[in-house]
């Protein structure tokens, strides 16, 4: 359970100095256009692959705070078989999916408020 108190430093420790959340919560559909413009081929192991790549960054926690995660990437697993949820948590960054239930319109508000350009 969650506490005021706790809920508190989450949201400090989410909007610190020079931090920011990415949001890389692209559908299936998103990431299709982004692979095309580099001539990769859309399959689950190349959508994997770029998220471990992103996720494996160094460095990445000085400037990334939170990361909101697409469906799909709560379930997958790098190359070695860490999930990738846990490559970030690692590295003290926070992570949050939104749900396959939330509105169009409140992902776009949710994605459009990030510091962070889209991955």
């Amino acid at each position: 359970m969650i506490y005021m108190g706790d809920l508190a430093q989450v949201a400090r420790d989410l909007v610190a100095p020079g931090k920011g959340i990415l949001a890389a919560d692209e559908s299936t559909s998103t990431i299709q256009r982004r692979f095309e413009a580099i001539g990769v081929e859309n399959t689950e192991p190349n959508r994997r692959a770029y998220r471990e790549l992103l996720f494996r960054t160094r460095g990445a926690n000085e400037f990334i705070s939170g990361v909101i995660l697409y469906d799909e990437t709560i379930r997958q697993k790098a190359a070695d078989g860490t999930p990738l949820v846990k490559l970030l948590t690692d590295q003290g960054i926070a992570t949050r999916t939104l749900s396959r239930g939330t509105p169009r319109s409140a992902r776009k508000r949710a994605s459009s408020r990030s510091s962070s350009p889209r991955c």
